[in-house]
């Protein structure tokens, strides 16, 4: 009788280790998979902007740039859907076209809680936040993403990118 109870309390205690080191193992996985998709998020939206030749905000959430191509320049809408429903619910996407086109959307991020982007003028090598679209020269994001689980905490991951330059505009003041 004295063995079982032993035995009991020890098999109780690695259980419990065990199902410790599942649920920390489950979040390491969720804070992975949101690192990795906000930093290929960030390269997508980069990689155009600092090409784009001029920008069209449209709101907090969503901006349009024109990036010169090949042969000829394209537009692109970076958005944020704060819908609870869709198949682009909560997420930051990609989407040829303007803000009101019907292409497909491509979902950079998911499960998005916050979001905004900023946008900038320089004068004299000083910051300003820019108001229109003539005087933007520096875009930046910042975004929440959570993940959740039935036993686990929240995954919460927040990105703040760099001030993306865009090279190519031209600027007025």
């Amino acid at each position: 009788m004295a063995a079982s109870s032993l035995s009991g309390i020890v098999l109780s205690g690695v259980l419990s280790s065990f199902v410790l080191l599942g649920q920390n193992c489950y979040n390491a996985a969720n804070y992975s998979v949101m690192e990795a998709e906000s930093r290929r998020a960030l390269e997508t939206f980069t990689r155009e902007a600092r090409m784009a030749d001029n920008v069209t905000w449209n709101s907090a959430s969503s901006v349009t740039l024109s990036v010169p191509g090949a042969s000829s320049s394209y537009l692109v809408t970076y958005a944020y859907d704060s819908a609870t429903i869709g198949a682009t619910a909560r997420s930051f996407y990609r989407r040829l076209g303007d803000a009101s086109s019907t292409n497909p959307r491509l979902v950079l991020v998911r499960q998005v809680s916050e979001f905004a982007f900023r946008r900038y003028k320089v004068i004299n090598g000083v910051d300003f936040t820019a108001a229109n679209n003539l005087e933007t020269k520096q875009l930046q994001i910042s975004l929440r993403t959570i993940r959740t689980g039935a036993t686990t905490v929240n995954a919460t991951n927040a990105v703040l990118s760099a001030r993306t330059i865009l090279r190519n505009k031209p600027v007025s003041t």
